[in-house]
């Protein structure tokens, strides 16, 4: 459930025409291949589209699946030093499809390396919890040169952006980003299979067939490694998460943002969630859900198998958004009622260098009840939407 849009494709419009400038393109020759790349990526036309089962297959669809016109590779975790010190990480790289594969129209002669449809872009942050502190950066690069990608060779894929770097192997994953504040090292390896979100992967986000994406996560990932904080470095430990989402669908219309949800809870349980909020504040029917068991069965929850209340908001100082603080989520036919909270109130990721889009997104605390017992855990939110609408692609 990530999207980057309007505000993000002009910010991309003219990033692209600085670039082209820079690598010998003419300036008319820059303007006209990057104008009309990013029209044609306002436009479904010559994208592939999912209309159903997606029918997932690894490790092949860990790798990426150009011709659809956006992507993600997304991971969020909670850690902790050996003396307990609290920690939440988010490592994100996105893949955008500027123009149909099959048109050429608009590429500029002749031809050169740095040509290439594909951009990638990315966002990373530390949140340090007991410093109450968050940190956070982006970058992008063109898919070529090797500046950015993806490469599969065997059952291994890596995802890259600069050297920024997440390794997919068949047992372990592992994360690399650093800028000057912060460094994230980590290793991670899978408790659970992967699980398919919807119908064989096939996540419904609208009204009609093709406004989905193909979307599976790995819920329980044991994480070991580093982490920077300035210039100090600190062993750390604990659970991440990770989501592989792709889709060319435009957001439907009237839905001003979502609320996304990844919980783990100490009994062995996941629940991941989105609400796609409407402008009149309901939430969207194609909202939806998946409960991971214990035993890795996996129970899909439509938007009425869910109850979501809001208790407390919080306002950031400087883009002005009024995010959700608190919530109470109930899941009657599974027993479970869980108090959600932020552990650190200002977890708000401002990208102007990139998708140009502010959103929340934090580490969170979980206490409740499932099936009579008490639970606990913790998790990530993502909340869009509250510092300005989202106008964009799905």
């Amino acid at each position: 459930m990530r999207q980057f849009g309007v505000r993000g494709v002009t910010r991309l419009f003219f990033k692209g025409i600085e670039n082209l400038f820079l690598f010998g393109f003419g300036l008319a020759a820059a303007i006209n291949f990057v104008f009309a790349t990013y029209a044609a990526a306002d436009s479904t036309d010559g994208y592939l589209a999912v209309t159903g089962p997606c029918r997932l297959a690894f490790p092949a669809d860990h790798g990426a699946h150009p011709g659809h016109r956006t992507e993600w590779w997304y991971y969020t975790g909670n850690l902790a030093t050996p003396d307990g010190r609290p920690f939440g990480f988010q490592v994100t790289v996105f893949r955008r499809q500027i123009g149909p594969t099959s048109d050429r129209r608009s590429w500029p002669e002749p031809s050169s390396a740095w040509r290439t449809q594909q951009l990638y872009l990315g966002h990373i942050a530390l949140s340090d919890i007991s410093g109450r502190q968050h940190l956070f950066a982006e970058d992008m690069s063109r898919g070529a040169l090797g500046l950015a990608g993806v490469i599969q060779q065997g059952v291994d894929t890596t995802v890259f952006l600069k050297s920024w770097k997440i390794d997919i192997g068949p047992r372990a994953q592992r994360l690399q980003a650093a800028t000057e504040a912060f460094a994230i090292d980590l290793d991670l390896v899978p408790l659970k299979s992967p699980v398919l979100h919807g119908d064989q992967g096939y996540s419904r986000k609208g009204d009609t067939a093709e406004r989905a994406s193909c979307y599976y996560s790995f819920t329980r990932l044991k994480t070991e490694g580093t982490i920077r904080l300035h210039d100090r470095e600190l062993a750390v430990s604990g659970l991440s998460w990770m989501d592989h989402e792709f889709s060319t669908a435009d957001l439907q219309p009237g839905i001003v943002g979502w609320d996304w949800f990844s919980l783990q809870l100490d009994n062995g349980t996941e629940l991941m969630l989105y609400r796609l909020r409407q402008e009149d504040g309901r939430p969207n029917p194609a909202s939806s859900g998946t409960l991971v068991n214990a035993d890795e069965t996996i129970r899909h929850l439509s938007a009425d198998d869910v109850k979501l209340t809001v208790l407390e908001n919080w306002q950031s100082p400087r883009s002005g958004g009024r995010y959700p603080a608190a919530w109470q989520v109930t899941v009657p036919s599974a027993e479970l009622s869980l108090s959600i909270v932020p552990n650190l109130a200002d977890q708000e990721m401002r990208t102007p260098g990139s998708t140009a889009v502010t959103y929340w997104e934090g580490s969170v605390s979980i206490t409740g009840e499932m099936a009579g017992r008490p639970v606990k855990g913790k998790g990530y939110v993502e909340l869009t939407g509250y510092a300005q609408a989202f106008e964009q692609p799905l």
